[in-house]
């Protein structure tokens, strides 16, 4: 997706009543909107008509991933049912939203649709996050790991089926051991604790994104502060870069560090080109996937491969 986008054109129904949707890409196989605890369906049907009420209100609450669909896209028939099962999975904690491009087009207008699939996150009435095309299950867990936890605490209601909000979590023991190894700056420890939640738990959007941090942290201590001005001084040189950017982004100049690699990946081929790709999907992952600097950089990236 490229430029804002604008959902306001979807806030009023429309006027008569929309067709019914032809059935989902997936075919009989296809998971149905089986409700969770609470009586609310995970996976829904969505039109011009009911947009408002099913994605903007809800996602006041919840995060809604939108699965912009069509029936004649093959890509979709691999997506959906992924989406749709682990939509069941997480029990209520986001909603899928399916929406047929060509029964609404509005709705493919107004998120600037340029190619199916696209699958938009939805947080307090604004996209969050985007992607376009098939994916492997495991980016798709990352993916909307990292949206549920750049939503968490930021929404007006309690996910769905959670139980009453004014009552404090439990402190996890393997949290506190993991950082009072980060407080007391012994990185490898930290990493170790952290890895130890994943092992049990390799979803567990807190300590993905935790031990990333500290990875990152670890990385970074060994590289010289003068590594901008090396990399500046030698353009072709891969390993520079990468030094560079880390000291960038260490520095708060996540710009600088993302324009640096994706000027990279626009005059490399091969395995250096997969290589700097690898790295700028591992310093995005640093951020918040709802950050402006993040989405222009991914959205610049996109342009730089194809």
């Amino acid at each position: 997706m490229t430029g804002a986008v604008d959902l306001s054109v979807l806030k009023e129904r429309a006027t008569t009543p929309p067709p019914p949707p032809p059935p989902a890409p997936t075919g009989e196989g296809a998971a149905p909107a089986t409700p969770d605890g609470t009586g609310l369906p995970v996976v829904i049907e969505v039109t011009e008509a009911t947009f408002e009420a099913e994605v903007l209100v809800r996602s006041q609450q919840i995060p809604v991933v939108v699965d912009l669909w069509a029936t004649w896209c093959e890509p979709c028939k691999q997506l959906s049912p992924l989406l749709e099962k682990l939509a069941l999975e997480a029990g209520g904690t986001w909603v899928l939203a399916k929406v047929d491009v060509d029964a609404n087009p509005r709705i493919a207008q107004a998120f600037g649709v340029q190619s199916v699939p696209t699958v938009v996150a939805i947080a307090a009435g604004q996209p969050l996050a985007d992607f376009q095309g098939a994916q492997p299950e495991p980016q798709l867990r990352q993916w909307l790991a990292a949206v549920q936890q750049a939503v968490a605490g930021k929404l007006s209601g309690p996910p769905v089926g959670a139980g009453d909000p004014d009552e404090p979590e439990p402190e996890d023991p393997r949290f506190v051991a993991a950082e009072a190894a980060l407080d007391g700056g012994d990185l490898a420890g930290a990493e170790a604790e952290f890895q130890k939640i994943l092992d049990e738990e390799p979803t567990n959007a807190e300590a993905l994104g935790a031990i990333r941090q500290v990875r990152f942290l670890a990385r970074v201590q060994s590289i010289d502060p003068g590594a901008v001005g090396a990399a500046d001084a030698a353009p072709e040189d891969l390993e520079a870069q990468l030094r560079a950017a880390d000291v960038e982004v260490y520095s708060q100049a996540p710009d600088a560090a993302f324009t640096r690699l994706i000027a990279f990946v626009a005059r490399s081929a091969g395995d250096d080109k997969t290589l700097v790709r690898t790295r700028l999907l591992d310093l995005f992952d640093l951020f918040d996937p709802a950050e402006p600097v993040v989405m222009t950089a991914r959205r610049k990236l996109a342009a730089a491969l194809y």
